[in-house]
């Protein structure tokens, strides 16, 4: 669609709507176009719609749907997978105005908010009461509560506490055509009717907006203790992990960063963890029995023939040993270009996918390092190419599905938290089977006829 038919959309919609809603302008619709992913796609859109409250966007959807002009719903723009990449005459609803906390009731051990405050204070906002939130995304000082509810965002204290979907209880929801729905409750238990909470969680904004959000909170946690172990052997570590679950062990947290991965945080901020070390594993417990937790740990690495062991108590020091694993990723990106996958798999296969991914890393000739969630399984195999050079992007992408199979042969999935998207919307027609894939089209189109939301996002390709 040419730029002017664009601005005739653009105008179009501001005639239907309040003025301070509609932005046009062309540096405002660049920054709003996309997300972080790579190889994903993305058009111009008509217009970046910035409502206030539920019933702006409540406008925002029917004048829309008189028009037929498709709706890409964005939270913070973190996203790696494509989900919030506009099409070309779509219009990008931005949710970033609707930042509110409405309530924290630390009694019913609850908060409400809108989608588009920042994750981080929420949290925040939480702890200021004696309560947690604990789902932590990687991009948790950035990201916002409805981009996390959108793709069901997860974390490192995910092996204890559970996902988004785990905290979310109740929702407001403006539907395609501009209708406003409530799901769910404030109850602590809640059977009727369909569960419409738990599918809207994870639709990654193709089956309606999400404008309000009532999540659980927990009591907060005592300061954790944590351990940290380096092995010379990936199949050292793997034992290790599996020990830990057979002993019934549940820690806060449970990380793995592989010989790559290491290597570049070496480079980045010298911690000399050791040219000999293949993974390391980071386990934390927060619990009353955190210390007894952290010293079974410990013994259960040491004799798994972990070559150095070093755990702590105090705060300050937990962060220091858990610096490694927050420097993965920055100290990756500094090799090259990084296309970073996201897969789950049992967790006791999680050292087979590691070890299958340094496989293809020496068949394909690509540098891939990995980093991610051994207590649940959940691992970021993270791609370095040269974007400039079409033989190194064609490998990273070959690299990239050659990955993304492996976990589905593990028994495993190709999304574990950030989403579909664009980036894997045709491996999703892999991993569901035909009825799941004709009940996903159905559902759709229940409640998005037109299918104008998020057109190109998730819905399994027919």
């Amino acid at each position: 669609m040419a730029r002017s038919a664009l601005t005739a959309s653009g105008a179009r919609l501001a005639s239907l709507l309040p003025a301070d809603v509609v932005v046009t302008d062309p540096d405002v619709i660049a920054f709003y176009a996309r997300d972080r992913s790579r190889f994903t796609v993305h058009g111009w859109p008509a217009a970046v719609l910035m409502p206030r409250t539920t019933d702006e966007v409540s406008r925002c959807m029917r004048a829309a749907s008189e028009l037929g002009v498709p709706v890409v719903p964005r939270g913070a723009g973190t996203g790696l997978s494509g989900g919030a990449n506009a099409a070309t005459g779509s219009v990008v609803l931005s949710l970033h105005r609707m930042n509110r906390i409405l309530e924290i009731d630390p009694v019913d051990r609850i908060a409400v908010v809108e989608p588009g405050v920042i994750t981080a204070a929420l949290r925040d906002a939480a702890a200021a009461v004696g309560m947690s939130y604990p789902p932590d995304p990687g991009s948790v000082d950035m990201c916002t509560v409805g981009g996390n509810v959108a793709t069901n965002a997860g974390g490192m204290c995910c092996v204890k506490y559970g996902v988004t979907a785990d905290f979310v209880i109740g929702l407001e929801v403006v539907l395609a055509d501009g209708r406003v729905m409530r799901t769910g409750r404030r109850t602590v238990k809640g059977v009727a009717g369909y569960d419409l909470t738990h599918l809207l969680v994870g639709s990654e904004g193709t089956l309606g907006v999400v404008t309000e959000i009532t999540v659980r909170l927990v009591p907060a946690a005592p300061a954790p203790h944590t351990v940290v172990a380096s092995f010379a052997r990936l199949a050292d570590a793997g034992a290790a992990v599996l020990e830990i679950r057979r002993a019934g062990l549940v820690p806060s947290l449970m990380e793995i960063l592989d010989r790559t991965t290491l290597g570049a945080v070496d480079q980045l901020a010298q911690m000399r963890l050791g040219d000999e070390v293949a993974a390391l594993l980071l386990i934390q417990g927060d619990g009353a029995d955190a210390a007894d937790l952290v010293a079974a740990a410990d013994e259960i690495c040491t004799r798994s023939g972990a070559v150095d062991v070093a755990s702590s108590s105090d705060p300050d020091e937990a962060t220091m040993l858990l610096e490694a694993r927050r420097l993965a990723l920055p100290a990756l990106e500094r090799l090259g270009h990084c296309l970073l996958d996201d897969v789950a798999v049992p967790p006791s296969r999680t050292v087979d996918l590691i070890a299958a991914v340094e496989e293809i890393s020496a068949r394909l000739g690509v540098v891939i390092g990995v980093f991610g969630h051994a207590g649940d399984g959940n691992m970021h195999p993270t791609i370095i190419f040269d974007d400039a050079d079409p033989r190194s992007r064609t490998a990273a992408l070959a690299a990239f599905d050659a990955v993304t199979q492996k976990a589905l042969d593990l028994g495993g999935t190709i999304t574990g938290e950030h989403g579909v998207g664009q980036l894997k919307r045709g491996w999703l027609s892999r991993e569901l089977d035909p009825a799941a894939r004709a009940v996903h089209v159905a559902i759709k189109a229940a409640l998005d006829p037109q299918g104008i939301l998020n057109p190109d996002t998730a819905i399994p390709e027919r």
